[in-house]
C-alpha cells in the first residue's frame, strides 16, 4: 500500500502561511502538518515525528518545508532540521522562506536566458535591495554562475556586510558592494551593468524611470516588487519580456508565473526520494531542469 505524501511545514509566523499551503495543495501533497511560532528548539522534536513514525524505505513520502517572513529564522531552522538527521532517517526538505528562495531562481532564469554568461569575459548586473531576502539570493545565485555582481543598498555598511556573508559561502565572487540613496548614485551603479535587479521592499521605488532607462548598456531590467509603486517606475508588474525603448524587462507577476512552477515542481521533487535538501542553489538546479525541459521564462 503507497503511503500518503505528508508535508510537515515549520513556519517561523505566529499564523503559518496559507499561501504555502495551497501551493502545497496543487503540487499534490495529501497531507500538511502545519505549525507556527517554530523556534530553534522546536525542530528537533518535529524532525524526530518526521523520522521515527515510517520505516526508512517509506520516508520519501514524508517532507519538511520551512518557510515564514524572516528569511534569517527559516536559515537556521533549515540548518538544524538538516543536523538533526543520522544514518538513513532522514527526510527532504526545503527553505523557502518568504518566497525568497524560488523567486530569485526565477529571475536568474530570465537573466540566464537574455544576458547568458557563457562566452563573455564578465557580465555586470547591478542589483538594487541587495540587502534583502530575494536580493541577496539573487546575488549570490549570480555569482555563483560567474557574473559580476553590483550589490547596492541605501547604505553602504549594509551592502559590504551582505556581499561579506556571500564571499563566506563563495570564496572567489565576484561581487562589488555599493552606495545607491539617490538617483546620482543610483546612475553611477549602472554604469557598465548588463543587467537590472530591483529587489526592493514592498512599495519603495528604488529608481524612477528617467534613471535606469536611459542607462547605457542595460540589456535587461527585473523589477520584482509587485505592489505600487513599483521598484523600477515604468514597468508595468505583468511585464514578461517586454520591450521598453530597447530593453527587455520583466515585472513581479511575469517572473511570478515561472516562480510558482518551480515551486510547485520542488515540491514534488521532496518526495521522489528522502535525503534532498533545497536551497537557494538546488532550486535553481530545478528551474533549470524545467527551462531545458520546455519551460517559458
Amino acid at each position: 500500500m503507497t503511503k500518503r505524501s505528508v508535508l510537515i511545514q515549520l513556519d517561523t509566523d505566529q499564523q503559518p502561511s496559507s499561501f504555502d499551503a495551497i501551493v502545497a495543495v496543487d503540487a499534490g501533497v495529501d497531507v500538511q502538518l502545519r505549525h507556527g511560532n517554530v523556534s530553534l528548539e522546536d525542530v528537533r522534536d518535529l524532525v524526530y515525528g518526521a523520522m521515527f513514525t515510517r520505516s526508512p524505505d517509506d520516508l520519501k513520502n514524508t517532507a519538511i518545508f520551512v518557510g515564514g517572513s524572516d528569511v534569517s529564522a527559516g536559515e537556521r531552522i533549515f540548518e538544524n532540521v538538516g543536523k538533526t538527521f543520522f544514518g538513513p532517517l532522514r527526510v527532504s526538505a526545503m527553505l523557502d522562506s518568504n518566497g525568497a528562495n524560488t523567486t530569485a531562481a526565477a529571475a536568474v532564469l530570465a537573466v540566464l536566458k537574455h544576458v547568458p554568461i557563457d562566452g563573455h569575459d564578465e557580465i555586470t548586473v547591478t542589483v538594487l535591495g541587495a540587502t534583502g531576502p530575494v536580493g541577496s539570493r539573487v546575488a549570490l545565485l549570480l555569482a555563483g554562475l560567474g557574473y559580476r555582481v553590483c550589490m547596492a543598498s541605501r547604505k553602504l555598511d549594509r551592502a559590504s556586510e551582505a556581499a561579506a556573508r556571500i564571499r563566506q559561502r563563495l570564496r572567489d565572487a565576484n561581487l562589488e558592494a555599493v552606495q545607491a540613496g539617490n538617483e546620482q548614485e543610483i546612475s553611477q551603479t549602472l554604469e557598465g551593468a548588463s543587467v537590472l535587479v530591483s529587489a526592493g521592499a514592498i512599495g519603495a521605488q528604488l529608481a524612477n524611470q528617467a534613471t535606469w532607462s536611459q542607462a547605457a548598456g542595460i540589456q535587461l531590467a527585473i523589477d520584482l516588487n509587485a505592489a505600487a509603486p513599483g521598484g523600477l517606475e515604468g514597468i508595468d508588474p505583468q511585464d514578461k519580456a517586454q520591450d521598453r525603448n530597447g530593453m527587455t524587462c520583466y515585472g513581479a507577476l511575469g517572473i511570478g508565473g515561472v516562480k510558482m512552477k518551480i515551486h510547485k515542481a520542488c515540491l514534488k521533487r521532496l518526495f521522489e526520494r528522502n535525503d534532498l535538501l533545497l536551497d537557494a542553489e538546488q532550486i535553481l538546479a530545478v528551474g533549470r531542469e524545467l527551462v531545458a525541459q520546455g519551460l517559458n521564462v
